[in-house]
């Protein structure tokens, strides 16, 4: 990056940016002036824009510079010295490898657990076999553009390539690395302008209010309030595998989402956002209560198998949900439209976003209002009871006796 700075000697400006490796410094007889500064902005603007795609000319804005002598005029290469240049660069920063482990070791303690396990696969199998062995230092923007391009073509959970959404985290971290890397050791981050691809728009697929109770009617008993559950409070899926009873507040109607369960093992919730309070609806006060009678004073978890331990979501999946769906004729859709669901009954009930925002843990009203814009209506009240009204004039079933989970 091009700085304007002033010298303290004359109180004059210069440039002062890195160029091959060096760092350069380019005086003026410009006084510090906001005239002046504005004046050099703009040449600076155009300087970072030609460094950063290798088309930059040392001559063209600095004809008569001293430093010429140590640069070609040829497109900016370093005068027949590349490889001395680069052995130089090489001193001053570790390898990717290196740096990466340090910069992973630095910010765990940070990270939630299932975050470090994301991080540490997208070194293990991205980062590390593509730039491992490079001086940190090196890596060009070109280079970053080809290696996105690889990504595309690498081979997903489903066969196919990458998603956009995959590529983004990857190049994410890869972001991170280059950006804190250049801040430590005073290089220019080959980073910049580099924009994230365009993530499609998620394919929301509720089921309608019918359907809910049909699957709820039809459901195993000891599934029945587990069920009824997650489609009237909006709980993502570790969020209600991790639902202990000590976050259950009957007396004020309320869940308290407080941790979560992520492969197998309990952790933070997403992000703080998602620290919240969901008001009971008596349907969900209902279940609650015979769920109680099977596993409080039993399990700490409020849904349990015969071991008392949470559930696994992937076994409840395979042997509850999909079987139900397809013995009920309902298209296959993954549990998480049981939280798209409840988002969609709270809009067609006339809820204010606001309350609903806080319901699912959005930090505000954007995401409900781009993932369920068709589903908001133009009047909405704001405390939940038109939802209430709603499930009592066409949601008739009563939990009635729950066992335990076999799971």
């Amino acid at each position: 990056m091009v700085n304007i700075r002033q010298r303290s000697d004359t109180g004059k400006l210069f440039f002062d940016f890195r160029y091959q490796g060096n760092r350069c410094r380019e005086y003026t007889d410009l006084n510090d002036t906001k005239t002046n500064r504005k004046k050099m902005a703009v040449v600076a603007k155009r300087m970072d824009k030609e460094l950063q795609s290798g088309e930059f000319d040392y001559e063209k804005y600095f004809p008569n510079s001293n430093n010429l002598k140590s640069f070609s005029l040829n497109n900016g290469v370093v005068a027949g010295a590349v490889p001395s240049q680069m052995s130089q660069l090489a001193q001053r920063t570790p390898t990717f490898q290196v740096f990466a482990e340090t910069w992973y070791s630095e910010n765990e303690i940070a990270w939630r657990r299932t975050h470090q396990k994301t991080v540490a696969d997208i070194l293990r199998k991205h980062l590390m076999p593509a730039f491992g062995e490079r001086v940190v230092g090196s890596i060009t923007k070109a280079e970053i553009m080809a290696f996105r391009s690889t990504l595309a073509k690498v081979s997903g959970r489903k066969g196919n390539g990458l998603s956009p959404k995959r590529i983004n985290a990857i190049m994410g971290v890869l972001r991170q690395i280059l950006n804190e890397a250049a801040d430590r050791f005073d290089f220019t981050t080959p980073f910049l302008n580099i924009k994230p691809l365009k993530v499609p728009k998620s394919h929301v697929e509720p089921f309608t209010l019918d359907e809910v109770q049909r699957i709820i009617e039809t459901v195993r008993a000891d599934y029945r309030a587990y069920y009824t559950v997650r489609f009237f409070t909006g709980l993502r899926t570790g969020e209600i595998d991790g639902l202990k009873w000590q976050y259950i507040d009957f007396d004020h109607r309320l869940i308290l989402i407080r941790e979560t369960v992520v492969n197998g093992q309990e952790d933070y919730t997403k992000n703080d956002g998602s620290q919240r309070e969901i008001q009971m609806s008596q349907v969900v006060y209902d279940a609650l209560r015979e769920q109680a009678k099977v596993s409080k004073g039993i399990s700490k978890y409020v849904f349990c198998n015969r071991e008392g331990t949470h559930l696994d979501h992937n076994n409840v999946t395979k042997r509850v949900w999909y079987p139900l769906l397809r013995y009920l004729g309902l298209k296959e859709r993954r549990p998480y439209q049981t939280r798209h669901t409840a988002a969609t009954l709270w809009l067609a009930a006339g809820e204010n976003p606001e309350w609903i925002a806080r319901q699912m843990g959005h930090a505000s009203t954007e995401m409900l209002f781009k993932v369920y814009s068709r589903y908001v209506p133009n009047l909405t009240r704001q405390d939940g009871s038109a939802f209430e009204r709603l499930l009592k004039a066409n949601f008739t079933h009563n939990p009635g006796e729950v066992t335990n989970h076999d799971n």
